[in-house]
């Protein structure tokens, strides 16, 4: 008898896919077959049946795309500057990119992230879809490559090993300022939150346990002001990326280009993407060197540990609501059991928390990557590439749903706040300059013992003034600093 997953599993016999035509082309290994109609020719094809790993394509990253563009079209005019390449051809390279860089034809780039190679088959990819529609441009048919050659002018003075390491880069620095302004919002509503709660009082925390006074207020703006700090430290070690290896081709030596094409090729470069791009100083040394990426990934994972950190904090504040600590309310967005009734789950949080495992994860993988290098070149640039763009992507997104999905509906259980405190040992901590850190432990004992307030116990000492004893009377003055003078 067939098992259940046998009988309902999909036959391959049976599958059927719609028919498509196919054209025939070449290239050092043999004839290899490509559907009619795609841009992209033989070395991508190949690269599509060998990588079948992720099912993640590169156009998953369309800034990856656009700054493959960029670098393609910034080789392009400074090649025709110089007169190494036709003018008439690199106008139409061009006019290529311009359709890639507003985000046309990103079907046509469907390799893995995961690929050996070191990313030629990503370089080769953009070479043939420039090529290919820059023949239909040209209204020649595909594959007419002694017309427009993917290799021999689309690539020409270039390399794999500068191209790729130079669009990562630039593909970076298109995407952290959509990440800078996310963070930004976010705290500059985590700072809203901290102006509604600043009257609230409650009851401070440390190892879980009950510690001083505070406000809520105070709590939120420390959430804001943690993350403001890594608005400002992204955008400093962003910088790291705007030193690229682009003119140095196989090993950063410039071989096969002319002497003046990486200035020529670095300022194109700098023109087309309005970013400070220059050129490294030691072209050998940057054709291997990925630490800026490891610097980078590291900064992410900070901003990630502070956000899941801030996750923690919110999902035990919001906890119970009657068992639980109950001080703010999250927003209720969906049913939390499938059991329970009633029940909602500070599902927001823990999304972020899940995210922020993702990327420390991410950034073990890029450390491991980037140690991987070997003698002029490092071959695992391609999964340095996917998780730092991923966490980009990830991390942001995270950012924004928390933000609109939790932050912004926060609420305050000011009533829940003030009963903690009251509860709690925490006033003791102020008399401690006043009458010393035994008598105030031996307070402390008391109030935990009775179950009475600190006030309460405090009214009971008869060697206790009643100014000392007013002193406790407004919390608020116990969250901030004050003068106070050790009796002798």
């Amino acid at each position: 008898m067939d098992c259940l997953f046998q009988r309902f599993a999909p036959r391959r016999d049976t599958l059927t896919s719609a028919p498509h035509v196919e054209r025939i082309e070449r290239d050092s290994l043999g004839p290899v077959s490509i559907p009619a109609a795609a841009y992209y020719g033989p070395q991508t094809a190949r690269g599509i049946a060998n990588f079948p790993i992720s099912g993640i394509a590169i156009n998953h990253f369309p800034n990856f795309i656009r700054a493959l563009a960029c670098v393609k079209m910034a080789a392009a005019r400074a090649n025709a500057k110089l007169g190494d390449l036709d003018a008439g051809k690199a106008d139409v390279i061009c006019q290529v990119c311009e359709e890639l860089i507003v985000g046309k034809h990103l079907g046509e780039f469907p390799l893995d992230v995961f690929q050996g190679g070191a990313g030629t088959s990503t370089n080769m990819n953009i070479n043939e879809v420039i090529a290919n529609r820059g023949l239909e441009i040209m209204g020649l048919p595909r594959g007419r490559y002694d017309e427009l050659h993917p290799n021999n002018h689309v690539n020409f003075a270039q390399s794999t090993n500068d191209v790729y390491p130079t669009a990562i880069r630039v593909a970076i620095l298109l995407s952290q300022g959509t990440l800078q302004r996310a963070l930004d919002q976010l705290a500059s509503d985590l700072e809203e939150k901290a102006q509604q709660f600043s009257s609230i009082i409650k009851l401070g925390r440390t190892q879980l346990q009950d510690a001083v006074p505070m406000t809520l207020g105070q709590e939120f703006q420390a959430f804001a002001t943690t993350l403001r700090e890594d608005v400002a430290r992204l955008g400093e070690i962003g910088a790291f990326f705007h030193e690229v290896n682009l003119g140095g081709t196989a090993i950063g030596t410039g071989i096969n280009t002319n002497p003046d094409y990486q200035a020529e090729a670095v300022a194109e470069l700098r023109s087309i993407c309005g970013l400070p791009i220059v050129a490294a100083g030691n072209l050998i040394e940057a054709c291997w060197d990925t630490g800026a990426f490891v610097l980078f990934s590291g900064m992410l994972k900070r901003t990630a540990t502070k956000l899941s950190k801030i996750c923690n904090d919110l999902r035990l504040l919001s906890s119970g609501p009657r068992g639980g600590l109950n001080e703010i309310n999250l927003p209720a967005l969906q049913p939390g059991s499938s059991i329970m009734p009633g029940k909602v789950n500070p599902v927001v949080p823990e999304v972020v928390n899940q995210v922020a495992f993702q990327i420390i994860g991410y950034d073990l993988t890029i450390t491991l990557a980037s140690e991987a290098g070997q003698l002029q070149l490092n071959v695992m640039e391609p999964v340095i590439a996917y998780n730092v763009l991923h966490s980009l992507e990830l991390l942001t997104n995270a950012i924004d749903v928390l933000r609109t999905k939790c932050v912004t509906g926060i609420t305050a259980n000011a009533e829940t706040c003030r009963k903690h405190l009251e509860a709690s040992t925490a006033v003791a901590t102020a008399l401690t300059p006043t009458i010393g850190y035994e008598r105030a432990a031996e307070l402390a004992k008391q109030v935990l013992a009775s179950g009475k307030t600190i006030r309460e116990v405090l009214a009971e000492q008869p060697d206790l003034s009643e100014d000392l004893i007013a002193q406790t009377a407004d919390p608020h003055l116990l969250t901030r600093p004050t003068r106070s003078r050790m009796a002798s």
